[in-house]
C-alpha cells in the first residue's frame, strides 16, 4: 500500500471514530440505577484522567466512577438487535471511547443498536474489582430489554459485548447461572438479563495457570448464547484464557467463533496496529453477526 493510501484508509478510521463521539456527546448518558447503585453512599460519573501524549484520536479514561451510567448510539435502520458494550479499563478505570462508542458504526450500519456502559470502578475496599460491573451489567440488560419497545428492539436480541477487563465481566455474568449478584430493587430486576449473543474481544487475565483453565472457578454453562471471540498470540494476559472459554463452548456445542492473530497485544479496540492485522476483526466479527441474523 503506497504511503498516501494507507494515510487515506487512517483518515477515513479516525473520522468514523469522531462520527461515534458525535453521538456520545449529543445524548445524556442515562443512569441505570434508580438511586444509588448497591452498596455506594453518593453518586460521581467520576472524572476523566488527563490525556497521554502521542494518543490520536485521544483515548479517555475515567476513574471513580460511584453512578453507572449509558450512552446510547440507536441504530438508523434498526433491525431489533442491541448490544450493551463494557469497555475495558482494569477495573480501576473505564475507557468508553476506544473500547466503546468507537464500536458503534460498525454496528450500526448493520442495524444493531449501542449501548456502552460506564460501569462503577474499583474502591480501596472492594475485595473483588469485578463484582460491581457484574452487577451494572446485569442491570443494564434488563433495562435494556425494560425498554425494547421505545427503542424499537426485540427482547430476543440482546447482546453483551466485552472489551479486556469487561470482557471478563462479561464471562462472569455469561457463568452467573441466571442469578443476580445484588437483590431485587424493582420491576426491572424481574426482567431476564442473560444475553441472547456475546462478543468478547481480548477477555483480561481469565487464565490460571496452576490450575491449567478458567480462574474462580469459572464455568461455561450449557445455555450459553453464540460467542464470537478475538485475542492475540502476544498479549500479555494471554489469550488461554479466551481459548479456554471456546473450547468449553465447543465442548458444550455452543456454536462459536475465535479468531488468534499473531501480533497486535492488548487495548487496541478497533484502531489500528502497526504490523498487524488485528483491525481487521470488526468485519469477521460483522460476517459472524449477519451469520447469526443478529444484523441486516
Amino acid at each position: 500500500m503506497k504511503p498516501s493510501t494507507a494515510w487515506l484508509v487512517i483518515a477515513t478510521f479516525f473520522v468514523a471514530i469522531d462520527s461515534s463521539f458525535q453521538v456520545a456527546r449529543g445524548d445524556e448518558p442515562l443512569s441505570i440505577w434508580p438511586d444509588l447503585a448497591p452498596g455506594e453512599t453518593k453518586k460521581s460519573r467520576g472524572k476523566a484522567q488527563p490525556n497521554r501524549v502521542n494518543e490520536t484520536p485521544p483515548i479517555t479514561r475515567v476513574v471513580e466512577i460511584t453512578e453507572p451510567t449509558m450512552t446510547i448510539h440507536l441504530a438508523p435502520r434498526p433491525n431489533g438487535a442491541a448490544v450493551v458494550i463494557l469497555p475495558g479499563g482494569g477495573f480501576g478505570k473505564v475507557v468508553p471511547d476506544m473500547e466503546g462508542s468507537e464500536a458503534a458504526p460498525f454496528l450500526n450500519k448493520i442495524g444493531i443498536s449501542v449501548f456502552v456502559l460506564s460501569y462503577r470502578t474499583k474502591s480501596k475496599s472492594d475485595v473483588n474489582g469485578w463484582l460491581k460491573p457484574l452487577q451494572d451489567a446485569q442491570r443494564a440488560i434488563s433495562l435494556v430489554r425494560s425498554r425494547a419497545k421505545e427503542w424499537k428492539l426485540d427482547p430476543a436480541k440482546i447482546g453483551l459485548f466485552g472489551f479486556s477487563a469487561g470482557g471478563q465481566v462479561a464471562v462472569r455474568l455469561l457463568c452467573d447461572n441466571g442469578r443476580k449478584a445484588y437483590p431485587r430493587l424493582d420491576k426491572v430486576d424481574d426482567i431476564e438479563h442473560r444475553p441472547n449473543f456475546a462478543l468478547l474481544i481480548y477477555p483480561w487475565n481469565l487464565y490460571d495457570a496452576k490450575a491449567d483453565g478458567l480462574v474462580d472457578g469459572l464455568v461455561i454453562p450449557k445455555n450459553c448464547p453464540p460467542t464470537f471471540l478475538v485475542h492475540t498470540d502476544d498479549d500479555a494476559s494471554t489469550s488461554l484464557g479466551t481459548v479456554c472459554i471456546y473450547m468449553a463452548l465447543k465442548k458444550q456445542r455452543v456454536p462459536a467463533e475465535l479468531h488468534v492473530y499473531g501480533n497486535g497485544g492488548h487495548g487496541y479496540g478497533l484502531r489500528p496496529r502497526t504490523g498487524s492485522q488485528i483491525s481487521t476483526w470488526p468485519q469477521h466479527a460483522t460476517n459472524w453477526l449477519l451469520s447469526q441474523k443478529f444484523g441486516d
